[in-house]
């Protein structure tokens, strides 16, 4: 064999070994991502969230469908503490890919399955989920959860400035997901698309002795009680002692940024009407 060759062969030799010693190296990676998700699993049927948050990163980043960004240790466990708070939540996953892209960036892909008990009866809800997990101090931590629900959103009319009629009894309500806020409150839109520009009316149904923190909307609110005792007070801090009730019938105006706070003495359901964009935001008005 000429001296050429067997330096080419020594090459491919070479190069071939570092290809299975890379390839070597992302199957055990993706064996611990894969350990990771089941220890993630696991400690959420436990409803433990101090394991819970040992899977992700400090900085790390929740984005849930139809729902403000999650980011932070501290926003995070306060979503997984409602969450799991729910009567009788499971929640399952399945990975279908994960791509192991560096020695220290993976990004699983996925299916996962929810479900929870609510007023209204059993929740339950499927969909896609990415995840991008980083490797810190050899442990792979997640950086970024995404699950994206395959739940169709409330179908609005092709053209909002036609008639509409919404029966009582065709309604649909859905869980309202609000960081910050105790689960139990459902979401009813009746007219419109509150994530965008133009009016819009929804209803919110609130369970017996709710309480909602100290927040804000950027437009204001026309709120009409269609039942029950809901509560409502004005201000940047939380005093109780300024609440006020009100019954079927009753009307409130909101102006925009400015802060309020309530609840529910007896289940109560409100009717509310501005022009979105709408969003909750938590803390002092602005």
């Amino acid at each position: 064999m000429k001296v050429e060759t067997r330096v080419r062969c020594a090459i491919a030799l070479l190069a071939l070994c570092a290809v299975t010693q890379t390839t070597s190296a992302q199957s055990r990676d993706e064996q611990a991502i894969r350990a990771q998700g089941q220890a993630w699993q696991q400690a959420i049927a436990a409803h433990d969230v101090d394991k819970i948050m040992t899977v992700f990163k400090p900085d790390a980043i929740f984005m849930l469908s139809h729902q403000p960004l999650v980011s932070g240790a501290a926003a995070i466990r306060k979503g997984w503490s409602d969450a799991v708070a729910l009567p009788n939540y499971a929640v399952t996953w399945q990975p279908t890919r994960i791509d192991v892209a560096s020695p220290t960036v993976a990004t699983e892909y996925g299916v996962y399955n929810e479900a929870y008990d609510s007023p209204d009866g059993k929740v339950t809800e499927s969909g896609n989920y990415v995840t991008i997990w980083h490797k810190v101090n050899g442990k792979w931590l997640v950086a970024v959860d995404a699950p994206n629900s395959m739940a169709p959103l409330p179908t609005m009319p092709s053209d909002v400035s036609d008639t509409q009629m919404a029966p009582n009894t065709a309604i649909t309500w859905s869980p309202l997901s609000v960081p910050g806020f105790d689960p139990g409150t459902m979401i009813a839109v009746i007219h419109g698309d509150p994530s965008k520009s133009g009016d819009y009316t929804l209803r919110l149904k609130f369970p017996a002795g709710y309480k909602f923190p100290v927040h804000w909307h950027p437009g204001g609110e026309h709120l009409t009680v269609l039942s029950g005792t809901f509560q409502l007070a004005m201000g940047n801090t939380a005093d109780w002692s300024q609440i006020k009730n009100y019954g079927p019938g009753d009307f409130i105006y909101l102006p925009g940024h400015h802060a309020h706070f309530g609840g529910a003495q007896t289940e109560s359901v409100i009717q509310l009407h501005g022009t979105g964009p709408f969003a909750i935001n938590l803390g002092p008005g602005k």
